[in-house]
């Protein structure tokens, strides 16, 4: 390793995450800060305007320091293309904080090299995987709780006291729909919802 500069890229993937996890693990490798890098991006937008900005300053034999190894893409592909970016176009060296074996720095060689390029696939699948995996299991929680009767979104206006009284009048034809729904102060479409509701007994 030359004398080159050293980096640390952080990425939270909403702007509700803290990032403060991982600045502390680069301020505790007395990394410069202004040397550190932080994108807050959400899942959809991936521009990642700071890392561009990192990309553009790295040098033959700096230093970059990540907390994990999903923080350099979205997925397997990703990550693969951005280590070889940084590792074989513009060379330089990488440090996976959570996976130690991920250090480039280490075992030069050819047998080193290759070692470090299976562990990364590896690793980049696994990242990927539980992502897949968090999205199957939220999909089914809410698939399960809405079996149970959890319901989702914005709690619903209550219902005026007349309410069934007056569906009771427009189900028997003695209200047209209009009329139904200015009885009850609602829109109509509103109205008509919540009356079939009633009807098949959800209400």
């Amino acid at each position: 390793m030359g004398a080159g500069n050293v980096y640390g890229y952080v990425r939270v993937s909403s702007r509700d995450q803290n990032e403060y996890r991982q600045l502390d693990a680069m301020r505790s490798l007395s990394i410069l800060e202004r040397n550190i890098y932080c994108d807050k991006q959400s899942g959809k937008d991936f521009s990642r305007p700071q890392y561009k900005k990192l990309i553009k300053r790295l040098r033959r034999e700096d230093l970059l320091y990540i907390k994990s190894i999903d923080r350099l893409g979205r997925n397997y592909e990703e990550i693969q293309e951005q280590w070889r970016r940084l590792t074989k176009d513009i060379g330089i060296d990488i440090v996976v904080i959570d996976m130690p074996l991920l250090d480039t720095r280490r075992g030069k060689d050819l047998m080193g090299t290759f070692l470090s390029d299976i562990v990364l696939q590896v690793l980049s699948f696994v990242a990927e995987n539980e992502r897949v995996n968090i999205r199957t299991r939220q999909a089914e929680g809410i698939a399960s709780a809405k079996a149970r009767g959890v319901r989702f979104g914005r709690p619903e206006n209550p219902v005026p006291d007349n309410f069934q009284e007056v569906c009771k009048s427009w189900f028997e034809k003695e209200l047209t729909l209009r009329e139904a729904a200015e009885a009850c102060g609602m829109p109509q479409s509103t109205f008509y919802k919540k009356a079939i509701r009633l009807r098949e007994g959800f209400g």
